[in-house]
């Protein structure tokens, strides 16, 4: 096997939510019509453009009258930088996981109706599971770890590899994935706070309000030459 590229010191992308010139807030292609709804994915949200829900780094859904949801997402799709991820990157982030039941947060790329590599999903109702899937070429994995549980802190790492995607938990790494997203791989990023309708996970109780999660860093290197 070969061995592991050698990475820049220097990122080639450093998560600014707080930046128009990075990020678009409110909508994403990877839902139907650009959104802002998104029920044939068993979701609840409403996504809004308000910087209270995502801007700060800490991503917020609020309970609608209608039953839906306002969710905060943000994007590099459409943005003045279009920041892409490619083939042989890495990206390591920092967040603190939600609490709520019915709270779906996720980092995850997104091209042209595809290119999807869930960095990570999370679901309050399997309290110590983190989910990591490729899209692209196929497969997942649901891992388990003591480290994980709602309101924790866990470090993601993901190495997008050319023949194989590789997730770090922690500083460990959980998950291999031999197919790979191919040579040519490039897409955007989302980070998102979804809310469960309750067809794979419950809805949020009827007492719940509000929920978020936090993302403290998210950053992206790219190997040497």
């Amino acid at each position: 096997m070969p061995a592991d590229p050698v990475f820049a010191a220097a990122p080639v992308f450093t998560a600014d939510f707080a930046s128009p010139r990075q990020w678009v807030a409110g909508r994403s292609w990877a839902y139907p019509d650009g959104g802002p709804v998104n029920p044939g994915d068993n979701k609840l949200d409403h996504l809004v453009a308000d910087p209270d829900y995502c801007r700060s780094g800490t991503f917020r859904a609020t309970r609608r009258p209608d039953g839906l949801w306002d969710a905060g997402l943000l994007t590099t799709e459409g943005s003045e930088e279009g920041f892409l991820v490619r083939t042989g990157d890495l990206l390591r982030t920092r967040v603190r996981l939600p609490t709520e039941t019915g709270a779906w947060p996720a980092i995850w790329t997104w091209r042209d109706g595809d290119q999807e590599i869930d960095v990570f999903e999370y679901h309050p109702d399997n309290p110590d599971l983190l989910e990591f899937s490729n899209h692209v070429r196929g497969g997942h994995l649901y891992h388990r770890d003591d480290a994980v549980r709602p309101g924790g802190w866990v470090d993601v790492a993901v190495e997008f590899g050319a023949r194989r995607v590789v997730w770090t938990l922690n500083d460990t790494p959980v998950y291999t994935n031999r197919n790979g997203v191919g040579r040519d791989w490039h897409a955007h990023l989302i980070v998102n706070l979804s809310v469960c309708a309750g067809r794979y996970h419950p809805e949020p109780d009827p007492d719940v309000t509000e929920m978020s999660f936090e993302v403290a860093s998210l950053v992206v290197h790219r190997p040497s030459p």
